[in-house]
């Protein structure tokens, strides 16, 4: 049996049928010779200018007896980085850990009213706990 012969797939290779070889770049305009500058990483994410209600919740279940404050119902155009901004000035405000996840933020222990007051500073209008 004879073996096969192999067809030449390089990008110069004759099996290769180039749909763009009969196109002609001539006539066009020149790209731009730099790059756009990138946004710095420290950058403040974008906060959108109506911000919404939001509702804040107490949960102790499956937390191992531990209260938790859960902030959820973001408007959909709200973003996630501004999210976890957010939940880290909480967090920074409250002096304790927490988490931003499924846009949500978790804030540990019971401070409602210490997050409620910085939910209103930022722009929110808050529901729930008292």
């Amino acid at each position: 049996m004879a073996k096969k012969q192999k067809l030449d797939l390089t990008p110069t290779g004759a099996a290769l049928n180039n749909p763009f070889a009969a196109l002609d770049a001539g006539g066009l305009p020149a790209g731009p010779s730099t790059p756009p500058p990138a946004a710095p990483a420290n950058a403040e994410p974008y906060k959108p200018s109506k911000l919404g209600r939001v509702v804040l919740r107490r949960e102790k279940a499956h937390r191992g007896g531990k209260t938790v404050i859960v902030i959820h119902d973001f408007a959909p155009h709200i973003g996630g980085r501004y999210i976890e901004t957010l939940a880290g000035k909480l967090k920074a405000a409250c002096g304790c850990g927490g988490t931003a996840k499924d846009r949500t933020i978790e804030v540990q222990g019971d401070q409602p009213a210490r997050i409620r007051a910085l939910l209103e500073q930022e722009g929110f209008r808050v529901a729930g706990v008292t």
